[in-house]
C-alpha cells in the first residue's frame, strides 16, 4: 500500500524545525534526484532505465520496453562521446552528495539520505538505510524546483513503492515543489550578478545582453495532460527576475528556452538552439541559466557549455556566457535549509514552498489533484 499523504493536526512550533526546549527530533531527508551513470560500462542500462519509465515514455508496458531499447540504442555512441568529454561518467552523485551533507547543517536533528530515479543509490537501498536509521519524521525533498510528472512525481512514486515494499513507515513531509521560493530565486540571482557583470565588460558598449533561461524540456502531449511543469518554470525565472531587478536595478531582457529533446514527439519550443537562433539575428549576446537543474551534469556541462558554445560561434554571437548550477554554494544551501525548516514545520502531509497548492488548478498531473489536503496549519 502506498503511504498516505494523510494530515495529522501536529505541527513543529518554530521555523528551525524542532520544539522550542526539546531536542532535535531524528529527521531523515530525502533527497530526490535523476542520477546518472558511474561509469562507461553504465551508460547504456541507465539510458535503458530512463525511457523504461512509464511516466517519460507514456505507452503501453508491451511497446515501452522495446522502444525505450530503441531510444536508447539510438543515440548511444552520442551519449558515450558526451561522457568521455566528463571523464566518462557523472558528477551527479558527487555533487548531490556535497549538498546532503551541507544541507544536514541546515536542520537540526536531520540526516540526508539520496534516492536517484535511474542509477544507483535506488529508493529501495536508500528506503532501506532509512528503516536502520529508525526516524521520528521523514521529509521527501526533490532536488527538482519546478514539479513535473516527469521527475518529482515519479521519483514519489518510486519512493512509495520501495517504502511499502519494506514495510518503512514513519509521518512524512512531501514537498513537491519550490519552484518560486523568495530565497531559491535570490541565490540564483546572486550566481547571476558576477556573470552579468563580466559579460557587460567584456562585451562592446553598444551590443545587447539576453538572459536565456534554458531549462530540460518535455513532449508538449506531456503538458497538454496536465503536467504543470511548463508553467512553474515561466513563474520560477520570472521570480529570479525580479530577484536580480532588486539586486541590480535594471530589468535585463530575458527568454525561456528549452533543451535535451530526447524523442521524435513535438517538444516545449522555443528550443536552446532555436533562442540562440534568434539572438544572432538580434545581434545580442545571451547568458545561459539553467534554471531547472541545481547539480553540473551532462546537460549542462556537455550541451550548455560545448553543444551550445559550439553553435553560438557558429552563428556569431557577440558573446556566450553560461551561469553555474548552485551545487553546494552556500547561499543556495542555506536557501534550500530554510525550504525544508519551513516545509517541516507545516506539518505531515503534502506542501508546497507556500504550503497550499502553488500551480494552476487546470494542471491536473499536480500531486494536489489526487491529494488535495493541506499540511497542518
Amino acid at each position: 500500500m502506498t503511504p498516505s499523504f494523510s494530515v495529522t493536526a501536529e505541527r513543529l512550533r518554530d521555523g528551525r524545525g524542532q520544539r522550542s526546549g526539546e531536542p532535535p527530533e531524528r529527521v531523515a531527508v530525502v533527497l530526490f534526484n535523476l542520477g546518472g551513470p558511474d561509469g562507461p560500462e553504465a551508460i547504456k542500462r541507465f539510458r535503458i532505465n530512463l525511457f523504461s519509465d512509464p511516466a517519460i515514455l507514456r505507452v503501453p508496458i508491451f511497446v515501452r520496453f522495446w522502444l525505450a531499447r530503441l531510444i536508447a540504442a539510438s543515440a548511444q555512441k552520442k551519449a558515450e562521446r558526451g561522457y568521455a568529454l566528463i571523464g566518462g561518467r557523472s558528477p551527479l552523485l558527487e555533487q548531490t552528495q556535497r549538498q546532503a551533507a551541507a544541507l544536514e547543517s541546515e536542520i537540526p536533528g536531520a540526516k540526508c539520505f539520496i534516492a536517484m530515479r535511474y542509477w544507483h543509490p535506488f529508493a529501495g537501498d536508500t528506503a532501506r538505510r532509512i528503516r536502520q536509521f529508525a526516524p521520528d519524521r521523514i521529509l521527501l525533498l526533490p532536488l527538482y524546483p519546478q514539479f513535473s510528472t516527469t521527475t518529482t512525481g515519479s521519483s514519489l512514486h518510486d519512493w512509495h513503492e520501495a517504502a511499502a515494499r519494506i514495510g518503512l513507515i514513519a509521518p512524512t513531509t512531501t514537498l513537491c515543489c519550490w519552484f518560486e521560493d523568495a530565497d531559491f530565486a535570490a541565490a540564483i540571482a546572486a550566481l547571476i550578478v558576477p556573470v552579468l557583470k563580466r559579460a557587460r565588460e567584456e562585451i562592446p558598449k553598444d551590443t545587447g545582453l539576453r538572459l536565456l533561461f534554458s531549462a530540460h524540456g518535455l513532449p508538449e502531449s506531456i503538458v497538454r495532460a496536465g503536467d504543470p511543469y511548463q508553467e512553474q518554470i515561466a513563474r520560477s525565472t520570472a521570480a529570479v527576475v525580479a530577484a536580480l531587478a532588486r539586486t541590480t536595478g535594471t530589468t535585463e531582457d530575458h527568454q525561456i528556452c528549452f533543451q535535451s529533446r530526447a524523442t521524435p514527439q513535438k517538444w516545449l519550443e522555443p528550443s536552446t538552439e532555436q533562442a540562440l537562433e534568434r539572438a544572432a539575428t538580434d545581434n545580442v549576446a545571451v547568458i545561459v541559466i539553467p534554471i531547472a537543474f541545481v547539480s553540473e551534469h551532462i546537460e549542462t556541462l556537455v550541451e550548455l557549455d560545448i553543444e551550445y558554445r559550439e553553435i553560438a560561434h557558429r552563428l556569431r554571437l557577440p558573446g556566450y556566457y553560461r551561469v553555474p548550477t548552485p551545487n553546494d554554494d552556500p547561499i543556495f544551501t542555506e536557501a534550500l535549509g530554510a525550504i525544508a525548516r519551513r516545509a517541516l514545520a507545516r506539518g505531515v502531509g503534502l506542501c508546497s514552498n507556500e504550503g497550499h497548492r502553488a500551480c494552476s488548478e487546470r494542471h491536473h498531473g499536480c500531486p494536489w489533484s489526487r491529494y488535495p489536503e493541506p499540511a497542518a496549519p
